[in-house]
């Protein structure tokens, strides 16, 4: 399909100019970098040609940032230029900075009401080391077509969700993506060993939930958030949490801080 506006004419002007540079593409999973994550999931990491569902628990935004904060980590250890497409300018690039992703490494493209059209044209391009888009709506059409895209070139896909209610029906119906997560903020540990009750400002916390993975079951990690090289930890007292019925709560996105 081919809806030709200015946007996407830039877009694909500004890809053209990242291929000739010679940006690299692997084959190699995006590995989360906590052995237990990795070697549960088939694969050994998230698959590179295949589109991948991250949503915040909730609409809150320490939720939201989360979702987008991780994102950001894992791609900080790709090699190559990222294309994140969003519908307006409310995201914080110096806040993907913290989590290792470079605002330099990434093209920015706000495409208004065509994430999912800005998606599927930059995933024909295999320079990218990753297409990124901001989405509401995620069926399986427009899931499958970014799903074949991303299979074509070898490019990962992730459709970070966005929602303004934590029960939006959308957020439950199904799509094509190899593996769907979804990502809640929790509070940090106390940094005063005196104080053990008063709230601390130590290493974020997530609870990293995997909600549907191709050839694999659901699973619940807590983790220490993504450092500034976009490395995740394993909280030592957890352990590896597995949810054979995930909640059935949803979840929400706003932009990364």
């Amino acid at each position: 399909m081919h809806v030709p506006t200015p946007q996407l004419d830039a877009l694909r002007a500004r890809i053209a100019q990242i291929e000739r540079r010679g940006a690299i593409r692997t084959g190699v999973p995006l590995r989360f970098g906590v052995p237990v994550i990795d070697r549960h999931i088939p694969g050994g990491g998230l698959a590179p040609g295949a589109l991948h569902e991250v949503t915040g628990d909730g609409p809150d935004l320490e939720h939201a940032t989360a979702a987008t904060l991780l994102v950001a980590g894992l791609l900080a250890r790709r090699r190559g230029p990222v294309l994140w497409a969003l519908e307006q300018r409310d995201l914080f690039a110096p806040g993907l900075a913290a989590a290792g992703l470079h605002p330099d490494r990434v093209v920015f493209a706000e495409a208004g009401r065509t994430v999912l059209l800005a998606m599927e044209e930059a995933l024909h391009h295999a320079g990218l080391a990753a297409v990124v888009g901001e989405v509401r709506r995620l069926g399986l059409t427009a899931s499958r077509r970014l799903q074949l895209a991303a299979e074509g070139s070898g490019v990962p896909a992730f459709a970070l969700r966005r929602s303004h209610s934590a029960s939006d029906p959308a957020l439950t119906e199904p799509n094509a993506a190899a593996t769907r997560w979804r990502v809640a903020a929790m509070p940090s540990p106390p940094v005063l060993e005196h104080a053990p009750d008063v709230p601390g400002l130590a290493r974020a916390r997530w609870r990293l939930e995997l909600l549907r993975c191709r050839g694999g079951v659901p699973a619940t990690w807590i983790v220490e958030a993504c450092d500034a090289k976009g490395r995740l930890a394993l909280v030592a007292d957890t352990g590896d949490r597995q949810a054979a019925s995930p909640p059935q709560h949803t979840a929400g996105w706003r932009a990364a801080g």
